[in-house]
């Protein structure tokens, strides 16, 4: 097993030196013009995609090259174990991406701690070792592609594609890594062996192969509907490509705020009714809708935006540092470390990595911040309870200040929201209806005694299962706030095109959902709720399932497949549905064929 390992790093030991000098060569040049480690995550998302394409190119030519028969022949009759064989076979493929990938990184990290004034955390360390995992995950990935029948090896990146997916961060996206690299070396081991035709033998080789192919299918079933959409466009009635249907959601997200106003106060029974109705036209309206979606995460390995801000007055660039739990500056000109910036004149730790959200204002979950130039100094704004999060920027309307979290709209004063002085205690608040987890807009129009506030409830109901309404409240400046109308918003997508993601497998809908979710945190502002499904799509499901199950059970007979496994599969297919009659085609041939 040594020696193959040995001849196997032989064989690639000049192009790995190669690729880890050119590699070297980007990341320096890359490094004079940016700080390469503070990019945001899309940045830090196709540099893995590189990582991950190049270890699939060398495992799509290294078990190409042995795949031919006299090769394949020839490798495994040497005297060893094919498992110690391919062991020895992908040890020295890590290896050599270890050099071409691991080691560059490295040596950037350590380079920009040891000899610039950027801000390097201990996070940081671990992105050499996340992308060395990338890549050789790549790597099993060509090499299970390479090494499967050709219907089957396109499913090889199923699991990887978990890696971009999931909403894992720090040490936990490594252990999710981790799972998904002994995932595909367990697969790899598995269509590791002499006949290449032949489907996996073993119950657990079964597994680790049909379930990539489960969910493969899944994907490309969902992906199906957008054929059906592509030909709704084609006739010209799709509800995004054209005028939208009147009453329905995307008429009412695309509305102006005084028509979409005036649509909610239409069937309004309310004294007052009548003489909002006139006033909305001569009105000043403000419309506002969630924009935030994630907040950086305390030793998360990369940041969802840029963590660092520039002071052109006082010639600083400040970066925002985990460790330190404050901002910490460079001068740009000599390039040396000038100033520390916490929270007020204490300079006190953030609670957690702030969100910079322009004006020279920084959020964090439950706060808001500003920057004073003049005073070189972040002061709290407004804070909010420790239940809620805030959802978007402020925005100024008149004499006040909307402030939306995903819970309740606040409106604080004006006058001193731009003073600065807080944290302000704010002037109203609104309770929002299902917590605000599906919230699409808020538009509010000042009145003399108060405010009038649309609220329109509906984000992902275009073509997914929520329920849509537009209700409208009149908030006094004192007082409770009323609801003075209420209308549904008819939904712009057929009910089982709506609920086609979850009938076409309602198992492995949930099953993906959770996987995202792995050793994730809660995020409240990507919270969509429990949602009913109707009578239809349960009976879609079920016969869905149905027809799964009489397909796995008709086409097992002419399967190379025995009686107790053809039972296995059809019982998989009545729980998985047609992703799971797909799997079993795909992985098994016909008799005539085997």
């Amino acid at each position: 097993m040594r020696e193959l390992w040995r001849a196997e790093l032989l064989r690639f030991r000049t192009w790995a030196i190669a690729a880890a000098i050119v590699h070297l060569a980007v990341l320096g040049f890359f490094a004079r013009l940016v700080d390469p480690l503070q990019q945001p995550d899309f940045v830090h998302a196709i540099v893995a995609g590189v990582y991950f394409v190049a270890g699939l190119l060398l495992g799509l030519y290294q078990m190409g090259s042995y795949r031919r028969p006299n090769a394949w022949l020839n490798l495994l009759h040497r005297p060893l174990q094919p498992g110690r064989i391919v062991a020895a076979l992908s040890l020295a493929a890590g290896a050599l991406l270890c050099l071409a990938v691991l080691l560059p990184l490295a040596l950037l990290v350590l380079g920009q701690w040891a000899w610039t004034a950027r801000v390097v955390d201990l996070r940081h360390a671990a992105l050499p070792l996340a992308a060395g995992m990338i890549a050789t995950g790549g790597y099993l990935a060509g090499a299970i592609a390479m090494l499967s029948t050709r219907r089957v090896a396109a499913f090889a990146l199923v699991p990887p594609a978990l890696w971009f997916a999931s909403q894992a961060n720090g040490v936990w996206a490594l252990a999710m890594q981790a799972l998904v690299l002994a995932w595909l070396a367990a697969w790899l081991r598995v269509v590791f062996k002499p006949d290449l035709t032949a489907p996996p033998r073993t119950a657990a080789g079964q597994v680790l192969a049909a379930v990539p192919l489960a969910f493969g299918t899944y994907v490309l079933l969902v992906m199906a509907s957008l054929g059906y959409q592509l030909g709704w466009m084609v006739v010209g009635s799709h509800p995004l490509n054209g005028t939208p249907p009147e009453g329905g959601y995307v008429q009412a997200s695309r509305a102006e705020s005084g028509e979409l106003l005036l649509a909610g106060l239409a069937g309004s029974g309310h004294a007052q009714a009548p003489l909002w109705r006139q006033q909305v036209p001569l009105s000043h309206l403000t419309s506002m809708a969630p924009e935030v979606t994630v907040y950086p995460v305390a030793h998360a390995l990369t940041n969802p935006t840029l963590a660092e801000f520039d002071d052109a007055e006082n010639r600083r660039r400040y970066t925002f540092s985990h460790d330190a739990g404050r901002f910490l500056g460079v001068n740009p000109v000599n390039r040396e470390r000038e100033g520390v910036l916490g929270i007020g004149e204490k300079q006190l730790r953030f609670p957690t990595p702030p969100l910079l959200v322009g004006d020279g204002l920084m959020a964090t979950a439950q706060a808001l911040y500003r920057y004073d130039s003049d005073r070189q100094q972040v002061d709290v704004v407004l804070e909010l309870p420790p239940t809620e999060t805030l959802a978007a920027s402020p925005a100024i309307t008149g004499e006040a200040v909307m402030v939306l979290s995903d819970q309740a709209l606040y409106l604080y004063d004006a006058r001193a929201f731009r003073a600065g002085t807080g944290p302000l205690a704010p002037r109203q608040r609104l309770p929002l209806p299902l917590g605000g987890a599906r919230l699409a807009r808020i538009d509010l129009m000042e009145l003399i005694d108060g405010e009038l506030v649309s609220i329109t409830v509906g984000r992902g109901s275009i073509d997914g299962p929520g329920e849509a309404w537009q209700s409208v409240w009149h908030w006094p400046a004192r007082g409770t706030p009323e609801q003075v109308a209420r209308r549904d918003l008819a939904p712009d997508f057929p009910l089982l095109l709506r609920h086609y993601e979850w009938w076409v497998s309602p198992l492995l809908r949930h099953a993906r959902l959770a996987l995202v979710q792995l050793f994730a945190a809660d995020n409240p502002l990507q919270a969509g709720g429990p949602h009913q499904r109707p009578v239809a799509a349960w009976l879609a499901a079920g016969l869905a399932a149905l027809f799964a199950a009489a397909g796995s059970l008709a086409w097992g007979r002419r399967q190379v497949l025995g009686r107790r496994a053809r039972a296995v599969w059809v019982l998989a297919c009545l729980l998985v549905g047609l992703p799971g009659l797909l799997a079993q085609w795909l992985l098994y041939p016909r008799r005539d064929h085997a």
